[in-house]
């Protein structure tokens, strides 16, 4: 059997809006043809009061995930990777089809891990 790194999704519903079910769609179509085994979606509800990155760190966490994969940039604060993300996984957006590596960090910054 042939190892496939696991990723998880992550998408804002206030950002998605209607167009939910297409970007949960367009995550899974990407994560199979990059070759993942893609683990669901973490989705964050800002009205929730909860903060927006705990629960996706948490799963990667427990499930080993090497990256996640968002539907865009805009789903992060400001529009921008987060650098306490990009110290535990690879970003994958779809659009504009883009991978942020972990490799890519300075080597203070993968020390801190």
């Amino acid at each position: 059997m042939r190892y496939q790194p696991t990723a998880l999704g992550y998408l804002r519903t206030d950002v998605s809006g209607t167009s939910q079910l297409w970007d949960e769609s367009r995550m899974r179509a990407l994560a199979a043809r990059l070759g993942y085994d893609f683990s669901g979606i973490i989705v964050h509800d800002p009205s929730s009061g909860r903060p927006p990155l705990a629960r996706l760190k948490s799963h990667a966490t427990r499930l080993d995930a090497e990256a996640v994969i968002v539907p865009g940039p805009q789903h992060f604060e400001d529009g921008q990777i987060p650098n306490s993300l990009l110290q535990q996984l690879d970003v994958l957006t779809v659009s504009p089809e883009n991978t942020y590596s972990r490799e890519a960090q300075p080597p203070e910054m993968r020390m801190s891990r």
